[in-house]
């Protein structure tokens, strides 16, 4: 039996618009993907982006004022 995801056409939208936000130099948090994108599980659309070939890296923000460490995913070649 074959796995049919119900949200495959949303997903691949919100990873092409991601992929795009990516690619003009932004950098991504969570927070950001839900607030922009409407999407609420921004490691697996990163995980499929990587999928395609991307080479998209991540690395730990840290804020000051919460104590809270988060990631912030973005293009080498774009920074």
């Amino acid at each position: 039996m074959k796995n049919v995801n119900q949200n495959e056409k949303t997903s691949q939208t919100q990873n092409n618009r991601i992929l795009h936000y990516l690619q003009n130099g932004n950098r991504l948090t969570s927070l950001e993907a839900l607030r922009l994108f409407g999407c609420m599980r921004l490691s697996a659309r990163i995980y499929d982006l990587k999928e395609r070939g991307y080479l998209i890296e991540d690395e730990f923000v840290h804020d000051e004022q919460t104590g809270k460490s988060y990631k912030a995913y973005f293009m080498r070649d774009s920074v």
